[in-house]
Formats: C-alpha cells, structure tokens, sequence
C-alpha cells in the first residue's frame, strides 16, 4: 500500500543527534506510531541499533514496572553503547514523566524517541517532569500540503504551490474532498466511502470509549459526545458558556473542564479574542475550532456529504484556521478573531509584539477585490500595514489608507 509522507519525519531525523528526549504527542491514531516505525527503519538501514517498545502489547508492557527492570532489558538487546530505544503509548504508564526522567538523569547511551495519545499524563505532568530534557513535535493528522503531495504521487514535491496554481479545477477537488473526509491516514488511504465511514466513526468512538472515558467516567462520556457535536454545529462562533452548558445538559463549570480535556486530547483548539478597547470588544468567550475537518463533520452527520455553500464554508474557515496554526506553530504569533460588541468580526487577527494582521475568509472564487464593512471597520481602527482576505481563486491586492489588503488563494497561505 502507497505511504503518506509526513514532514515531520525530517524533524525527527534532525533532532536524533540531540540527547533531549523527543517526544511525539498528538490526536489518537494521527500516525504517530508509523512515523516512529520509519524512523527506525532509517536507523536501521544505517547500521544502528533499534529496540522498539510499545505499552500496548503486554510482552512489553512488563519490562516498565520499573526503571531497573528496563534498563535490565535494554542492556540485554543492545549493550551499554549507543543506540536508539523507542517507546509508544507511553500514556500507558502511571506517572510516565518522572519515569522518564529517571531514565534520562541516569545518562544512559541510549536515545530515547518517546510516543502518545493526548493524554493528561502527556500534556501536563510530562512536561513539568521533562523541562530541559525533551522536545515536543505534535503531529497532527495528514495536512492539505501532504494529502496533496500524497494524492499527486509526489511528482510535483517542493512545487505544489505551481500545480495548485495551474491546475485550479484539480486542485478545488482536492480542497472539496480534504473539507469533506480530512486528515486521517486510515481514512485518506481507504477509496470507498462506507469504509471510509466505517473507520471515521471507529476512530471517534475509540476517542470517546477511551480517552474521555477513562479521564471523565463512563457515564459522563455522552454529555462529552454531544458537547463535541455542538460545538461542530458551532465551529468558528463565539463560545456562551450558559447556553452551551445548557444545551450539553452539564453545569458551567463542568463545561469548561470538558472544553479542557476536549483541547487536550487534540480534538479541539480554542481561539480567544483579540482586544485593546475593552469598551467596544469581546475580550474574553473563545471560539473553538477542530483539529480535524473529518471528525468535526462525522460529529454532525456530514462526514464525505457536506454540499451546501455555507456548509463549505464553515469547514473552509476551520481549514484556514488550521493552515496557519500549523505555518506559525514555531513562532511567536497568536492567531486570534476579533468581535466588536455591536457585532462587527473578523476571523484571524494573527499578531505578535510588532504584528496586526488581520484575516478575512471566504470559500468564494472571487472576480474583483470585495471586503467586508467589519475588515474595513478593522483597518480603520487598527491601521495594520497588511491585510488579507483568503480565497479559492483570486490573486490580488488594493490600498486602504496605508493598508495594502492583499488577496490571497488558499493554497498561497
């Protein structure tokens, strides 16, 4: 079967030189475990040695009782010389952060490449128990940039923006099934759609019967399903705490702890608002968006069926939200929205200490440059030197005042 290429498999190459552990987090079966398996398999093919450990299998699961125990059983496979130990799911292990850094503080000659499902453990106390001896790489599912290169059968690698461009009603397809299925390896790999379905709602009910379970309680794993689906129903709006809790059927506070473990576990991210008149704008409700464009639309019903304009361009607007978490994971910007309190918005206001830069998105092939009342209500008040409005086609630019409103197609991001 083809193999999807994920870009961060260079990342992790890069950083085998490190002693820092490095550790892959990000949504449940995202393709964690084959970006690890490739990686060994470099490795291997290099001459190094290899021992791959996942918590999932009891014939593995043993050898973590104890720091000892382990160091015992990779003594025995590779000696005490240099050499690569991976080990997956390691959610699995009670207290996995101080296990770790036991591991690492001993200067052991190992390097340790370390993998798991969103998870408390993973998100928090690895990460206090870590500080200064791991790199974090989240790897989502499949972005549009890779499920395009894996669609094209990487013939137009490292020129995707000149084919986008040239071949614009290929390309609007692939947008069109990227919005509808998403980003999940088992779903981009399998053709038909009842499979496709098949493993859609496999993969959230695992998430749901799992993940959530075994951090909320069985029983409160339905309120948690249909908080998901309301919020799919909503995604890119203002979050109203009272009237989200109310249709969940779960109080305030209990809503804002399962939004918590909702952005934990990598199934949302929530945006906040951007501010400087606390008078005139929305200075503190969030909007959520999803992690996965697939997922968001099985939780409504919608999974490979979304036809209507304004379906698209819901889903269209997460798209954009994702491309530029993605393209600014490693920066100092925050993506925020802006909402005034007699309703004028923007969706991104992407910004930094010296960065304004306000985003307006359409799912439009749009022939001549129109903006919005609210965008120019931005530009009025804020002055910023760009602004963009992202589009499926047009490619141009205008002058407000002293901003250049720059139209940009999506694939140009």
């Amino acid at each position: 079967m083809a193999k999807i290429k994920r870009k961060m498999l260079n990342e992790l190459v890069s950083h085998l030189g490190a002693r820092e552990i490095s550790l892959i987090v990000g949504p449940r079966q995202a393709g964690k475990t084959t970006v690890m398996m490739e990686l060994k398999d470099y490795l291997d093919k290099k001459g190094e040695k290899t021992l791959f450990l996942n918590l999932d299998y009891e014939v593995d699961n043993i050898f973590f009782n104890s720091q000892n125990e382990l160091i015992r059983k990779l003594d025995l496979e590779l000696g005490k010389k240099k050499s690569f130990v991976f080990i997956d799911e390691i959610q699995r292990k009670e207290n996995a952060g101080l296990f770790l850094k036991g591991l690492y503080d001993l200067g052991l000659p190992y390097k340790f490449i370390v993998s798991g499902s969103g998870s408390l453990d993973l998100k928090e106390k690895i990460h206090e128990s870590l500080a200064g001896r791991k790199r974090i790489f989240e790897l989502s599912t499949v972005s549009f940039e890779e499920f395009v290169d894996f669609k094209t059968e990487y013939k137009y690698s490292n020129r995707l923006n000149e084919f986008l461009g040239l071949e614009k009603e290929r390309s609007l397809a692939l947008l069109n099934e990227y919005l509808n299925f998403g980003g999940y390896p088992r779903v981009i790999l399998e053709s038909e759609l009842t499979e496709k379905t098949k493993i859609i709602n496999e993969i959230f009910r695992s998430y749901v019967e799992k993940d959530i379970a075994y951090f909320l309680g069985v029983n409160r794993a339905d309120a948690f399903s249909l908080l998901i689906r309301i919020l799919a129903s909503q995604a890119g709006q203002i979050i109203k705490y009272s009237k989200l809790a109310e249709e969940s059927g779960i109080s305030a506070a209990t809503l804002k702890n399962y939004l918590w473990y909702a952005e934990k576990t990598f199934s949302i991210k929530l945006i906040l608002p951007y501010f400087k008149n606390k008078h005139k704008e929305i200075t503190k409700a969030p909007s959520a968006y999803f992690y996965d464009l697939g997922m968001r639309n099985f939780s409504l019903g919608l999974f490979g069926n979304l036809l209507r304009p304004e379906q698209m361009g819901f889903v269209f607007q997460n798209f954009v939200a994702n491309e530029l978490q993605e393209k600014n994971a490693n920066t100092s910007k925050n993506i925020n929205f802006w909402r005034t309190l007699d309703r004028a918005e923007v969706d991104f206001v992407l910004n930094d200490s010296e960065l304004v830069l306000p985003i307006e998105v359409k799912y439009s092939k749009l022939k001549n440059p129109e903006m919005t009342r609210s965008l120019r209500n931005f530009i009025s008040e804020y002055a910023p030197s760009e602004a963009w409005v992202i589009n499926l086609s047009l490619e141009s630019e205008i002058k407000i005042g002293d901003t250049t409103v720059k139209f940009i197609p999506y694939y140009k991001i």
